[in-house]
């Protein structure tokens, strides 16, 4: 059967960047599922498997534009170190999740760490990066 948007389909996938470092899979645990055009992935995935035939896999090369977009210098910020809790080590490539002023949680990762200053990037990781996807269509539901 041939993937169209609106399907539900079953996914095997490799997320890596152009080096081939690998920043996701699903080869080892359950397919994921998902509805084709619902935004539940990323847009460039979700063009990729549109025609796939049930059984099919293939290599998609996704650009920055239709992966996460490009690193936005409006979402790295700094803080104090004292507006964490004591029990958040605030060291280098850790990830943090804050709170917006709305209430709503923001994931983001310590960059930076200047004396009593911390540096927080709300970019997503893969930000800024071409990605390619090795995927196998598993079913269309």
């Amino acid at each position: 059967m041939t993937a169209k948007v609106g399907d539900i389909v079953k996914v095997h996938f490799t997320a890596k960047d152009e080096k081939g470092k690998v920043y996701d899979s699903s080869r080892d645990k359950e397919p994921i599922e998902f509805r084709l055009g619902s935004g539940a992935v990323i847009e460039g995935f979700e063009e990729a498997i549109v025609g796939m035939e049930s059984g099919e896999a293939k290599v998609a090369e996704i650009p920055m534009e239709k992966a996460y977009g490009p690193k936005m210098d409006e979402k790295v910020f700094e803080l104090d170190k004292e507006q964490f809790p004591p029990d958040v080590k605030t060291q280098k490539g850790s990830r943090v999740s804050i709170q917006q002023a709305d209430g709503r949680a923001v994931p983001a990762t310590i960059a930076e760490v200047i004396g009593e200053k911390v540096i927080l990037d709300t970019n997503h990781p893969l930000a800024g990066m071409d990605l390619i996807f090795d995927i196998e269509l598993i079913d269309v539901l």
